[in-house]
């Protein structure tokens, strides 16, 4: 592709809301923004972190902030109570002479203004990427009350904050390009709530509860890397301001998924270390090692069954004209589709999507155009395995035998193909009697919920961490293990 420009990289700090996008001279955007900012603060503040005297709102918390757009040195570390972190709009550095990648449109200049034929659909690609940005920071926001230590408690606001700055980055773009449609659509992104029954966010997902830190980390490994393949996919987009948006966003979400392997990843070293040290072998004696405060192995493969499943649904049906549509008219690609090989058309391939058939699971070769959501939903399902495989290295190292496993694809299912069937982890088809058998050996019962429940305590000692979790490999920027990562103070 050709360089980047350098002039957009630098990023204006002077005014309410920091951008490189140049507010300061778009009279009409920055009004817009800035009207909208005070019910931005006020949703935070009601539905932004909670716990403690007041919600943690005023503990200096050790937050990155980006000061530049650039690969390199883009961000600094410091101090920030969370209501006074710069939440702004950013994109990536603009590719002069970008053509559009894929579709009917392939080979034209990339756009920089909304095409009106493709106007709703934009708006509505806009719309449901930006409700899961507030939703997520809902979902989570008790957490911070039983935070395991002070380092995951930073790290909870540290992906709280750039949620809430991915949502500005998608209200930015509607209030840019849709006008009052836009300002509107703004609005109603700061009203629904999740698992709210009248007014819920827009993806099942994201209406769930996250109701303790192992499902915390569950939900940054698996439903944040759907956000990662989503926002790849968006990354490609023929309308520039949207590309660009993404590939920024892209670099801000590798650490929320970082903080889930590497969370998950702690679970497993300290219940492991715990199991040798009481000479437990066996990680089926389940009662033994959660006596030793520490969460059992088969309730880990149990979260991970849940979280993985639910995440499929995100995805959407295997077979889907509106991502057929979005295809077609430039809006929306595939994971690296600037690093695909094919004619980028799509008019005459096929690709094979797994069906229900006569009681079993088979493949069938369908247009590869309403395959695009099997075909991104595999991309990511091979990069949950990867990080899977790195949980796995641990019981390798500690000799422990034991292996975490993604379920079938038709597992657990609510939407899609799979909807209307029970099938088991292996992906055999099961009756409606047999399903609440392999539910319950499966999926978190309820029992479990409520042993997680019990080992969620605050810890907030400098450098001290709950029974249930291994200290980091690595501090935050280099930070020293007994770093104070937050400093919780009275209101």
């Amino acid at each position: 592709m050709p360089a980047s420009t350098p002039d957009s990289t630098a990023i204006d700090y002077d005014g309410l809301i920091p951008n490189n996008v140049g507010l300061a001279e778009d009279l009409r955007v920055r009004k817009a923004l800035e009207t909208w900012h005070p019910g931005y603060i006020d949703w935070w503040k009601t539905m932004g972190p909670q716990g403690g005297s007041d919600g943690f709102q005023n503990s200096p918390v050790f937050l990155r902030t980006a000061v530049g757009v650039g690969s390199d040195n883009w961000a600094k570390f410091d101090f920030v109570r969370m209501p006074d972190y710069r939440w702004g709009v950013l994109l990536a550095p603009k590719v002069e002479g970008r053509t559009i990648p894929f579709g009917a449109h392939k080979g034209e200049p990339a756009w920089q203004e909304v095409p009106g034929e493709y106007r709703a659909m934009l708006r509505r690609l806009l719309v449901i990427q930006g409700d899961t940005e507030p939703a997520s920071v809902e979902q989570q926001r008790h957490l911070g009350a039983t935070a395991p230590s002070l380092y995951d408690l930073r790290n909870l606001f540290q992906v709280n904050v750039e949620e809430g700055r991915h949502l500005w980055a998608m209200v930015y773009l509607l209030q840019k390009y849709f006008g009052r449609d836009g300002r509107e659509e703004a609005e109603e992104l700061l009203k629904r709530r999740s698992g709210d029954t009248d007014s819920p966010r827009m993806l099942g997902a994201f209406n769930e509860r996250t109701p303790d830190w192992l499902s915390f980390f569950m939900f940054t490994f698996f439903t944040d890397r759907d956000g990662k393949m989503q926002l790849a996919a968006l990354a490609q987009s023929g309308f520039d301001p949207l590309s660009r948006t993404c590939r920024f966003m892209l670099t801000e979400e590798a650490h929320h998924m970082f903080v889930g392997e590497t969370g998950v990843t702690r679970v497993i070293q300290r219940t492991c270390e715990a199991m040798k040290a009481a000479g437990i072998s066996d990680p089926y004696d389940v009662d033994r090692v959660r006596a030793l405060g520490v969460i059992d192995l088969p309730t880990l493969q149990k979260k991970a069954n849940l979280h993985f499943s639910l995440t499929l649904d995100l995805f959407g049906s295997e077979i889907s004209t509106n991502a057929a549509n979005a295809f077609n008219a430039g809006l929306k690609g595939r994971y690296q589709e600037d690093r695909l090989s094919d004619d980028h058309l799509l008019t005459s391939a096929t690709y094979p999507v797994p069906r229900p058939r006569d009681g079993a699971i088979v493949d069938e070769d369908v247009p590869a155009l309403s395959a695009l959501n099997m075909r991104l939903r595999d991309d990511y399902v091979a990069d949950a395995a990867a990080g899977v495989s790195r949980w796995n290295r641990v019981f390798a190292q500690t000799g422990i035998d034991f292996r975490i496993t993604l379920p079938h694809v038709a597992f657990n299912r609510r939407i899609g193909e799979f909807a209307a069937i029970h099938a088991d982890t292996g992906g055999r088809v099961v009756s409606g009697a047999e399903w609440e058998r392999v539910k319950g050996a499966t999926l978190p019962s309820d029992d479990d919920n409520t042993f997680i429940a019990s080992l969620m305590r605050p810890v907030r000692e400098r450098g001290a961490f709950a029974s249930w979790i291994a200290p980091p490999r690595h501090g935050i920027d280099n930070r020293p293990g007994d770093f104070e990562y937050v400093k919780i103070e009275d209101s």
